[in-house]
């Protein structure tokens, strides 16, 4: 027989599955030898209570039958290496790869097109970018094979429950090599350092089944007939043609928003959100959020217990009727450079799995609305104005903030920063605290490098979740410039029925960099959904 029992346990009781096998034949009412096994379908914390913290667990229980392990369902790729019809996918982000596996299980031929480099040519840019503050437009953690989500982080959270099967996503990470424990996690992460193997086994399983997937093809162009995509053209030349072009080049590929602009393809301003990265030494956090001793003002505090993750936060205000919020945070993580181009500064931050440095860092962001770039209210609809209808506004909005950050760090990628309390006072911070960011910080004061709508925006909302996280207010902390690229400052339009784009028939929008998701996850569902709507035209 099976059951599913649901459990509130200690830490140190969760990580015993004898405790637990104890756990479920009391509830049950049997004896401990009669359970013949367990898997873990939901598993969350509750650390809402000052005095006690607890794991909650739903588990697949078996009673007096043979245990048999939790069964991931595993997808059949067709080989498609003698089929007439393919389909170009630029950008081999989760969009993209995703997209181009659907592909392959409906038959369908999938070119992948990328910019940048694979993830193991990848790594020595990123190490120019840490220690030498070089920065490779075509190759940094924004573009290259996995895209942003391969060197940042792995967060596989999302609500985005309506767009697609989130339980498929993440049963096809796991069968391309990531941990079960993704499966039932209420947040899971695989980490930055497990994504590589697991994004070059897609990559591997798109080429065996008969796809392709070239590196260093960056497009430059559309080729259009009567109103139809009829092929793409790259940098080095080539003229590549396919029945539909899936456009999957992720939140940061300016040039391309720019082509499309210059070409007279409709595209929109959308809002974004803007800010910075915040640095905490991790016990801080922990102390905060697991309810332990006040941290001290140096030195480690109070000792998390072995069997507690690094703790992490979600944190929202509202400041004069706009929002401020924390965005991706990682605990035990890294801030890194994340730049697309020389002259600018822009910061991520990212967690290995097993997320163990000793600094928890987050983006705290405030939303920026079409009418604080163009001065000019808009209809909800996000048409631009008749007025000033740039639809780049908000894109060079964006990058002159990350421009400022750039002179104001003095070059060389070192970002501009300040401690927490003297950033919500306004004073230049004397010295700066250790930081995981590698290129360097330089004290500044962040109302030279934010616009002032935000610059105030955060001072207030900073204090405020210092009221409600006793020890987050702190000059511990630190706050690095500029935490730019949450989500693309662009809309490409498409139909809601048919996926494409209004103008340019078999021109698919895609993922974030379309304005239709917002990490890995909602960006894998959007790249299904399209290959899917693909199919049904071919």
């Amino acid at each position: 027989m099976q059951q599913k029992i649901s459990l509130k346990l200690t830490p140190s009781e969760r990580a015993s599955d004898a405790i637990i096998t104890s756990y479920i034949a009391a509830s049950i009412g049997i004896t401990e030898d009669k359970v013949t096994g367990f898997y873990k379908l939901k598993e969350s914390i509750d650390a809402r209570s000052r005095h006690q913290i607890w794991f909650n667990l739903t588990l697949q229980v078996f009673i007096d039958e043979p245990f048999i392990k939790r069964a991931v369902d595993e997808i059949k790729f067709k080989n498609v290496s003698a089929t007439s019809a393919s389909v170009i996918i630029v950008g081999a982000g989760p969009a993209g790869l995703f997209a181009a596996l659907k592909l392959l299980e409906l038959g369908i031929k999938p070119i992948i097109i990328e910019r940048g480099k694979n993830v193991r040519d990848r790594r020595r840019d990123l190490a120019a970018m840490n220690k030498q503050g070089i920065v490779n437009p075509e190759s940094n953690y924004c573009f290259g094979e996995g895209g942003a989500g391969t060197y940042s982080d792995g967060k596989l959270y999302t609500r985005s429950n309506k767009r697609g099967n989130i339980d498929r996503i993440l049963n096809l990470f796991v069968q391309f090599g990531a941990d079960e424990k993704i499966l039932y996690q209420a947040h899971p992460h695989i980490g930055t350092n497990k994504l590589p193997h697991i994004i070059t086994a897609m990559r591997d399983c798109i080429i065996e089944n008969g796809g392709e997937v070239h590196f260093n093809k960056k497009l430059t162009d559309f080729v259009v007939e009567n109103g139809s995509i009829k092929s793409v053209i790259t940098a080095d030349g080539d003229c590549i043609s396919a029945s539909s072009v899936i456009l999957a080049t992720g939140h940061s590929a300016r040039d391309i928003f720019e082509l499309l602009h210059s070409k007279n393809i409709l595209i929109e301003a959308k809002p974004f959100a803007l800010g910075v990265r915040i640095e905490h030494p991790q016990h801080i956090i922990d102390s905060c959020q697991y309810s332990l001793t006040p941290a001290l003002s140096k030195g480690e505090g109070v000792k998390r217990s072995d069997y507690l993750p690094p703790a992490s936060y979600s944190l929202v205000e509202q400041v004069n009727g706009r929002g401020v919020f924390s965005f991706c945070m990682c605990p035990g993580g890294i801030i890194a450079p994340a730049a697309t181009n020389a002259n600018e500064i822009v910061v991520n931050g990212w967690s290995p799995s097993k997320r163990n440095n000793p600094y928890a860092n987050s983006g705290m962001v405030v939303t920026v609305e079409l009418q604080d770039v163009y001065g000019l209210q808009f209809t909800t609809n996000c048409k631009p104005s008749t007025v000033n209808p740039n639809p780049l506004a908000l894109m060079n909005f964006q990058q002159q903030v990350e421009q400022t950050a750039f002179k104001m760090g003095g070059g060389n990628l070192v970002a501009p920063a300040q401690r927490v309390v003297d950033f919500c006072e306004g004073k230049l911070s004397k010295d700066l605290p250790d930081c995981s960011y590698l290129p360097g910080l330089k004290a500044c004061n962040m109302k030279d490098v934010l616009p002032n709508f935000i610059h105030t925006a955060l001072q207030e909302g900073i204090k405020a979740f210092g009221k409600r996280m006793k020890g987050y207010y702190t000059n511990e902390a630190v706050v690095v410039a500029t935490e730019s690229r949450t989500s693309s400052p662009i809309r490409i339009p498409r139909d809601a029925d048919t996926l494409q784009h209004p103008q340019i028939k078999n021109l698919y929008p895609c993922a974030e960099g379309a304005g239709y998701a917002g990490g890995i996850v909602s960006a894998a569902m959007d790249g299904e959904r399209v290959a899917e709507m693909i199919a049904k035209t071919i």
